[in-house]
């Protein structure tokens, strides 16, 4: 724990005179731009807008605008009045799906030039040579040998030849060339020659924006840190451009205070900052529903959870173990092995093509399918009625009863069931000979078993029983298979946020500004350099402490949370492990150490060997620091509610069923809900199945408990 130093001033937000300050978190989806506010008097609001592909920005100022007519205020006057906005955004990962980043150099060691065609990865089928491999990020056209070598020990074998890369650079800027990365061997032990062609880039090619591998990501490992390196520089002219477009346009609505970004870390960062190094950007998203679960999960945080956020496009799968966040270093940029990995530390995620808004279809051979392909923001879901003509599983959910079409959106929006029960019958039941109500069951089934094998993939594969651990549902689609999800993989209780429909922007309310620094020292347990540790360890602490004196919010605490990336003896991989202490003292440090690796690498693989030494490879400190509530506060609730109509339900196997709705913000803690059973908000619906029993805890969470019903 380190205090946090003299605020800049420059960075803090306006005082409010009314003392009224807002705070503002947002996620852009790929059908909904979700928006949490966090009021003064410690409630939040929820609202929803469409998303809008062509220009993000569009849909996050139109959430704005619908946050402000509900106070009764023009969006210029509510936006004064904000302290914070916190933007969780897709656009650098669109970039890079997209083919839109800037053009590219890339500048690396002489006799070096196919790092990036050599990457790391496999085939998805082993013996299928069919399957190309990618074309490297960076065409071999755009990367450029450089003269110069130095070597492990971090002595020069060979000198940069300073007139070669000014020759180099002057082509560069005739070919058009937008951004450059310089990745050279072992600069991460000598950086002097990145550092040179650093300084010649500015000299001779003024404004075209750089990154320097051992700046970005200082890792032994080659490929990885030349992806995140050609990432970070392929990025920057366009995300300089998004950050600071969307600052001007919140501006000239009126916003005059402090705009900061989800990074990929599941922490948050200055807009600015971030635009000077958007590869932390590419998971921006997902990052968040784990803090949103963890802050919700009350007396089960300290256990194992499972987090799925269910969108109108993707699920997304992470996980929080007694109650720290997993990151992972292996975060791919489509299939895993067979694309291209970021090579940066995020927070361990897992997403797939299955949400509110993906499609069903039946192949050739009259198989169903559903997804990855989405219906999206436009045209979305054929209930919608936005132009929509194949079924989705937000269709098929209106039609099971699940989603009351006159509610949606709390009656904001009106849904067409009979568009999406002829959209069913003729591409899915008719098909396969089956009911309008069995089709609907059938996609709402499968997307479930969908996001079952997604959960297994984080679960199993790292050696946790889903039968020890709770399920956490957000997403606005959450509800609609919660359960159904819970019981499959054979949880103990499922737990639904008040603001689980928002659960990424309720978790980017409660993030905490964070910046992860990173070194490589390498040292075995049988002889341990713990001086030379320290010195690292020392670094990376004034490094933290620097980033705490810029963070302009005076927070009661900054904490750092240390690891280092360690492996048995001439293990390929290493594995991360929290250390207990931001130093080594005593040979004792050491013998702990080595028990956590040990405990550590059983949780993971489910084996492990106590009578070996360990080796260490590099030392990670993540600085954090506190700008809000540990939890995002209570949803306002209205005076008075109109009463939900009791509807019928269709459920696999007892069919339609005369079913209780319950409005979600009516329920009192002392209330007990027994399914079958829809509880309702104006952005959710939770399908409570026949025989399980549901409550509402301090928290506002709906705890659904799912040990009293045979899977």
């Amino acid at each position: 724990m380190i205090d946090a130093e003299t605020s800049d001033p420059s960075r803090s937000a306006p005082a409010d005179p009314s003392g009224r300050a807002l705070r503002f978190a947002v996620d852009t989806g790929g059908t909904f731009t979700d928006l949490i506010v966090g009021e003064a008097q410690g409630s939040v609001g929820i609202y929803k807008a469409a998303t809008t592909p062509e220009d993000p920005a569009a849909g996050v100022l139109d959430a704005l605008a619908i946050a402000a007519s509900d106070a009764g205020e023009s969006l210029e006057a509510y936006l004064g009045r904000a302290e914070s906005m916190v933007h969780g955004t897709t656009h650098a990962i669109n970039a890079i799906v997209t083919g839109r980043t800037a053009r590219t150099a890339l500048l690396t060691t002489s006799g070096h030039p196919d790092t990036l065609v050599f990457r790391e990865g496999g085939r998805q089928e082993a013996f299928n040579f069919t399957v190309p491999y990618p074309e490297p990020f960076i065409p071999k056209a755009l990367t450029h040998e450089v003269g110069e070598r130095v070597l492990r020990d971090g002595s020069v074998h060979v000198a940069l030849d300073e007139a070669e890369v000014v020759d180099l650079l002057k082509r560069l800027g005739d070919d058009g060339v937008e951004a450059i990365a310089v990745s050279l061997l072992w600069s991460i032990v000598n950086p002097a020659h990145e550092l040179a062609i650093g300084r010649l880039i500015e000299a001779h090619l003024p404004g075209v924006p750089y990154t320097l591998s051992h700046r970005i990501n200082p890792s032994i490992r080659e490929y990885r840190r030349a992806m995140s390196t050609c990432l970070d520089a392929s990025l920057k002219p366009i995300m300089g451009a998004y950050m600071s477009g969307l600052g001007e346009r919140l501006a000239s609505a009126g916003f005059k205070g402090r705009l900061l970004v989800v990074t990929s870390q599941g922490g948050v960062m200055d807009a600015a900052d971030v635009a000077r190094a958007p590869v932390h950007l590419i998971n921006s998203g997902p990052s968040m529903g784990p803090v949103g679960a963890r802050a919700y999960a009350g007396d089960a945080a300290s256990e194992t959870l499972i987090v799925g956020d269910t969108g109108g496009t993707t699920f997304d799968v992470s996980l929080v173990r007694a109650g720290r966040i997993p990151r992972t270093r292996e975060t791919w940029l489509g299939r895993p092995l067979s694309s291209h990995m970021t090579g940066m530390p995020s927070v361990d995620t897992k997403s797939i093509g299955a949400g509110g808004g993906s499609i069903a279809w039946v192949d050739s051979g009259g198989l169903l399918h559903v997804g990855p392909i989405s219906a999206g923001a436009v045209p979305g879901p054929v209930a919608y009625g936005q132009g929509g003509i194949r079924p989705t599983v937000t269709d098929a959910s209106v039609i099971l009863g699940f989603i009351d079409a006159s509610f949606f959106l709390g009656g904001r929006m009106e849904l067409d069931r009979d568009a999406a029960v002829a959209a069913v019958r003729r591409e899915v039941a008719e098909p396969l000979g089956l009911s309008v109500e069995e089709a609907a069951s059938a996609i709402v089934g499968l997307a479930t078993e969908t996001m079952v094998q997604a959960i297994m993939g984080i679960t199993v594969n790292q050696g946790i029983d889903p039968a020890h651990a709770a399920f956490v549902a957000g997403g606005g689609a959450a509800g609609i298979n919660a359960v159904a999800i819970g019981l499959r993989l054979g949880c103990h209780t499922v737990l639904v946020p008040e603001t689980g429909a928002v659960l990424a922007a309720a978790g980017a309310l409660v993030s905490d500004l964070m910046a992860h620094h990173q070194a490589m020292f390498h040292t075995d347990s049988r002889a341990f350099d713990m001086d030379g540790v320290n010195a690292v360890l020392d670094d990376l602490e004034s490094r933290c402490r620097g980033f705490a004196t810029t963070t302009g919010t005076d927070p009661a605490a900054v904490e750092i949370d240390w690891s280092t990336e360690a492996r048995y003896p001439d293990q390929a991989w290493e594995i991360e492990v929290p250390l207990r202490a931001g130093r080594f003292r005593v040979p004792e440090d050491v013998a702990a150490l080595v028990e956590d690796f040990h405990k550590t690498h059983r949780e993971i693989f489910a084996v492990d060997d106590p009578t070996s030494a360990i080796e260490t490879v590099g030392w990670n400190a993540t600085v954090r620091c506190k700008i809000g509530a540990d939890r995002p506060g209570r949803i306002r609730v209205p005076a008075s509610f109109e009463p939900l109509a009791r509807r019928r339900v269709y459920f696999a196997g007892p069919g339609w069923t005369d079913t209780a709705v319950h409005r979600f913000e009516a329920l009192a803690e002392a209330d007990t809900i027994v399914g079958p059973a829809v509880v309702e908000s104006d952005f959710t619906s939770v399908v409570i199945d026949p025989g399980t029993t549901a409550r509402r805890d301090a928290m506002g969470t709906l705890v659904i408990d799912l040990d009293s019903q045979e899977p």
